[in-house]
């Protein structure tokens, strides 16, 4: 297994043909970039020329060690709500302190994610089920949405939760101030309809160019239109934030979710864009570059950073074929930062919140409800549980409420697994094999045993449902009329631990002391193996080890035959 630490493999071979396309690529999503730059940096409370810093040198560090050529890294939406959310309840949003704390988040986000990459603990992103990040994704660009309101209709609001921001608006509609209503419309207008109809086109640049002319030669600022202002030129200078001890312990819960979410986020989009190229994406080196993206955000006062949807979609369909697109985006945003900031002063906050609503916009999934209800209700349930605690909790409790539901049903699943009980198919009905045994419940026409009950947990056993499987058995031996014997199927439990062994040699002894002759077949190795170190070769060698059911089921008609044989006598 190779060194998660080793450089991305296209700087060892890059191809000098394919320049030309990650230059063009490069040139596309900085482009759509800076505008959005600014926007996720106004959206996280921070100022908007952090949000240029975060799209600069954290792309090379991607670029150098992450394993997508085609994930673009830079401020999201989301990562940048969730860290408003994280750090406005300990810092003024804009002040010196939310500064340094979001430089200080960028470096925990970055450590986390380090570490799990050098852990190889890609796998996690398995436990974060896909329920609870679309219930949280879409509650989240609700709240995202919502939270620009005041920038769109141009006065401040007090509400900062959804509902009392709502009930807020429609209260107060009568303070709308008309231009910044209509300049944040007709930009929102322009995106959504550019993206349907004019996907090629830059609209993000478009609307910006177009907002920031209209403010500067109608002199809409005089009538109360609020415009971005002065833009700090230069690049930023790398230095480690400071802050009291407490506050960084107090971030500890927001970092952690936004390196999950940061990086389920990336490596969905990473994954989904590499299939279409017949490619691989390597999770643990995909979070070895965030990882690295986030520590250089921390050091340049910015804020956490991970890969987008709709940039990486650009970029890919742009055409770039290894980082050097992420490294040429970064190059241009920097030069934006050294000649191009005085640009930026007219243009209106309206602007950059129709490019916040019109990128979450997509985020909210009205059909995965219905499919999941269609296919298995459970999840469906986990994801309305997550999307309304989020929507009414806040980001982080929700996603928190999520994953604990989702591990709730899980735990219930497994506590209680589905046992079926087994009937054998006549031999002309199994297409002439012999040995076909069905869940009875599913296939009517198996015929049950008329002396044994035979029985298929569905799980692995475990001390958590080992009372369950107890009780199942104890429920069939009891529905039923001269039963002589159980025999029980472990084809489908694939472990079990020492106590669920315990409890079911408790249960072979005591239905034994009953008369019962009780048979176990099809254990799996790894299974058989736990049952050996136990001493059952030893003590249950003849009833306990039958590779097959068919055998099972001889063996105990050869012991019941035998018993009889025994009493007549």
């Amino acid at each position: 297994m190779s060194s998660p630490l080793t450089l991305a493999p296209w700087l060892s071979r890059y191809d000098r043909r394919d320049f030309p396309r990650d230059l063009l690529a490069g040139l596309t999503v900085a482009v759509m970039l800076v505008p959005q730059g600014m926007a996720y940096a106004m959206l996280a409370g921070m100022p908007p020329v952090t949000g240029l810093y975060a799209s600069t040198l954290p792309l090379v560090a991607y670029a150098v060690m992450g394993s997508s050529r085609a994930l673009a890294v830079g401020p999201v939406a989301i990562v940048s709500l969730l860290t408003f959310a994280g750090i406005s309840a300990l810092a003024e949003p804009g002040g010196a302190d939310f500064l340094a704390l979001a430089g200080i988040l960028a470096l925990m986000v970055g450590g986390l994610q380090l570490g799990l990459g050098l852990l190889r603990g890609g796998v996690l992103v398995a436990f974060l089920s896909h329920a609870v990040v679309s219930g949280f994704t879409s509650a989240a660009a609700l709240v995202i949405a919502l939270s620009q309101l005041h920038h769109l209709l141009g006065f401040p609001l007090v509400a900062k939760e959804p509902v009392p921001i709502l009930l807020e608006v429609f209260r107060r509609l009568g303070e709308v101030q008309p231009w910044t209503l209509l300049l944040g419309m007709a930009a929102l207008l322009l995106l959504l309809t550019g993206r349907r109809w004019l996907p090629r086109l830059p609209m993000p640049l478009v609307v910006v160019v177009l907002g920031t002319l209209s403010v500067a030669l109608l002199g809409l600022e005089q009538a109360g239109v609020r415009i971005v202002g002065a833009v700090p030129a230069g690049l930023p200078r790398p230095a480690l934030p400071h802050a009291p001890a407490e506050a960084v312990w107090a971030l500890f819960p927001t970092a952690l979710t936004i390196a999950f979410i940061g990086f389920l986020e990336s490596i969905a989009v990473a994954r989904s864009l590499a299939a279409r190229d017949g490619e691989r994406v390597d999770a643990d080196r995909e979070l070895l570059g965030l990882g690295l993206s986030n520590l250089v955000a921390g050091v340049l006062s910015a804020f956490p950073v991970t890969g987008g949807f709709s940039r990486s979609a650009v970029n890919h369909q742009a055409g770039a074929r290894s980082g050097l697109a992420s490294v040429v985006t970064a190059l241009l945003v920097m030069l934006t930062l050294l000649a191009l900031t005085p640009l930026f002063y007219h243009l209106p906050q309206a602007i950059l919140a129709a490019l916040v609503v019109a990128a979450v916009i997509g985020l909210v999934d009205l059909r995965e409800p219905f499919r999941l209800w269609r296919v298995r209700r459970a999840d469906a349930l986990s994801l309305g549980i997550t999307f309304l605690a989020t929507f009414f909790l806040g980001v982080e409790p929700g996603i928190l409420v999520g994953i604990g539901f989702s591990l709730a049903i899980f735990l219930w699943r497994s506590a209680f697994p589905h046992v079926a009980i087994m009937g054998r198919l006549a031999d002309s009905e199994a297409s002439g094999a012999c040995g076909v045994w069905r869940n009875v419940l599913r296939h009517p026409q198996a015929r049950v045993h008329p002396r044994l009950v035979v029985l298929r947990p569905d799980a692995s056993l475990y001390f958590a449902n080992a009372t369950w499987l107890r009780d199942v058995v104890e429920r069939a031996l009891a529905a039923r009329q001269g039963v002589a014997g159980l025999v029980i199927d472990l084809s489908a439990v694939n472990d079990v631990d020492a106590v669920a062994l315990e409890s079911l040699e408790e249960l072979m002894h005591e239905l034994g002391l009953q008369g019962l002759e009780v048979h176990l077949a099809g254990m799996k190795g790894p299974v058989g193996d736990v049952a050996a170190r136990a001493g059952w070769r030893e003590r249950h060698a003849e009833r306990a080890f039958h590779l097959t059911l068919d055998r099972a089921v001889a063996a105990a008609e050869a012991a019941l035959a035998r018993r009889e044989a025994t009493g007549r006598a």
